[in-house]
C-alpha cells in the first residue's frame, strides 16, 4: 500500500477549513508512534483526529501493547484510512504472554493496514515482567519480525546493552529497526545508527534537561530520522502541561528538531515523511 494511495491528507484538509488550510498547505507531518486506543484517548478520539489533521499531520501509526491493544489498533486502522496499526507485546506484558500469543500477533500483522511489529523490546526500569521473561518474549519476537520481513518497532528503557546483544543474535534486518522513544546519549545512538537502523524522537527531546539527547538528535543524518508523540504521554515543550498527549502535538517536536539541527520545518517535514513512508510503508 502506497504512501499516495493510502493518504487521505487533502480530503481530511477539505473537512476543517480555515486556520488547517494556511498552515499546512505545503507539508505533511506523520506520527509515527501514537496509542490511539488508550483509555486516556479514546473517549475524544473524533475530536483527537480532527485536530491532527489541522495540525498538518497526515498518517498516523496506533502503537499495541498486547493482544487487545492489537485487536483495537486493527479495528481503528480498518476505519480510518489515514490511520495504520502495529501489533506485540510490549516488555510490561511479557509476563503475561501464554501459548499461542505469537500465533495471534502474527495474524495481526498480515493484516493490510498493519506496517510493523511492535512495540516490543526490553524495560528494565520498571520490571513489570522478570527480566529472563522480557528477554524470550523479545527474542521470540525478533525471530516473528525476521521470519515476516516485517519493519519492528523496539523499546529500550535501562536496557540498551541487552537489546543489542538480543537483537544482534536475531536474524533480524535492522535497516527495518526503528528505536521508537529514543532516550540515549550520543554514543549509543552512533552504534544504533551503525546498525543501520532508524532513530524515532519523542516530545522527550524537548525538555530541558535532555542534553545528551539532544546531541543524539543532532548527529542523526537525515535519511534515519523519525518523529513521534507516543501520545498520550510526554507531551513536549512547549505544551509539556497538557496532561494528555495527542498526535496534534507531534508538529511542536518537528518545529523543535528542525530548529536544532539548523534546519526549516518544511524540509525537516518532508525528510521524516519520506522516511517514514520508506521504513514502514504507510
Amino acid at each position: 500500500m502506497s504512501g499516495q494511495s493510502c493518504c487521505l491528507f487533502p480530503i481530511l484538509l477539505s473537512l476543517f477549513p480555515g486556520p488547517c488550510l494556511q498552515y499546512h498547505d505545503l507539508m505533511e507531518l506523520i506520527d509515527t508512534h501514537c496509542h490511539l486506543t488508550h483509555g486516556r484517548l479514546r473517549p475524544t478520539l473524533a475530536a483527537v483526529l480532527e485536530r491532527s489533521a489541522a495540525a498538518g499531520v497526515g498518517r498516523l501509526i496506533c502503537a499495541a501493547a498486547d493482544p487487545e491493544e492489537s485487536r483495537l489498533a486493527l479495528a481503528l486502522a480498518r476505519k480510518h484510512a489515514h490511520v495504520f496499526c502495529m501489533a506485540g507485546l510490549h516488555p510490561h506484558d511479557a509476563k503475561s504472554a501464554g501459548e499461542g500469543y505469537l500465533e495471534m500477533i502474527e495474524g495481526f500483522c498480515r493484516a493490510d493496514c498493519n506496517v510493523a511489529l511492535g512495540e516490543i523490546g526490553l524495560d528494565y526500569h520498571y520490571d513489570f515482567s522478570p527480566r529472563d521473561v522480557q528477554r524470550r518474549v523479545f527474542a521470540e519476537q525478533l525471530d516473528l519480525a525476521a521470519r515476516l520481513n516485517k519493519t519492528t518497532v523496539i523499546h529500550t528503557r535501562e536496557a540498551f546493552e541487552d537489546t543489542l546483544a538480543i537483537m544482534g543474535e536475531s536474524r533480524i534486518d535492522p535497516s527495518r529497526l526503528v528505536f521508537h522513544s529514543f532516550t540515549e546519549g550520543p554514543a549509543a545512538a552512533r552504534r544504533v545508527l551503525d546498525l543501520g537502523a532508524y532513530i524515532s524522537y519523542s516530545g522527550i527531546v524537548t525538555f530541558k534537561h535532555a542534553v545528551e539527547l539532544r546531541e543524539s538528535a543532532r548527529l542523526t543524518p537525515d535519511e534515519r530520522l523519525l518523529i513521534e508523540t507516543d501520545a498520550p504521554f510526554l507531551s513536549p515543550e512547549p505544551v509539556r502541561k497538557q496532561k494528555d498527549n495527542e498526535p496534534a502535538n507531534v508538529r511542536h517536536v518537528a518545529a523543535f528538531l528542525a530548529e536544532l539541527r539548523g534546519d526549516r520545518l518544511e524540509r525537516l517535514a518532508e525528510v521524516t515523511t519520506a522516511n517514514a513512508v520508506r521504513v514502514f510503508g504507510c
